[in-house]
């Protein structure tokens, strides 16, 4: 096989392997998983337990906005094979980071028309952009 017949398709793997994007997402379903570490333009997505049917809803308290962005609300999914009227599920968000620095992305778990009760549950993850 000639030199030149080579260098097209050692050309187009060389410029298949450049093309090749980084991991666009980071998801975090655990407090464990923290903190978290972003590349700057990278998405987070970040997935915890929820059962809104209980009157609980996670809020988020800090989105660490200087460095995170929300690109969607809060969706909320059940597995469909739960076949349960009232069974969890999980509530998912999705930010992109779009600025170099630190910053804190805490939500609580509790009842919003009692802001007196404590939260049943705490979300507390550091994050860091590159």
């Amino acid at each position: 096989m000639s030199p030149t017949r080579l260098l097209l398709p050692l050309s187009l793997a060389l410029l298949a392997a450049c093309a090749t994007p980084s991991k666009q997402n980071v998801t975090v379903e655990k407090q464990s998983e923290c903190p978290a570490r972003l590349n700057n333009g990278q998405n987070l997505i970040l997935i915890l337990p929820s059962n809104p049917t209980t009157g609980y809803r996670w809020a988020v308290q800090d989105s660490a906005g200087g460095v995170l962005r929300a690109l969607s609300p809060e969706v909320y999914s059940n597995p469909e094979d739960a076949g349960i009227v009232g069974s969890a599920g999980i509530s998912t968000w999705r930010f992109q980071s779009f600025a170099t620095g630190t910053g804190r992305l805490r939500l609580t778990y509790s009842q919003p028309w009692a802001p007196e009760v404590p939260a049943v549950k705490t979300f507390d993850c550091a994050i860091s952009v590159n």
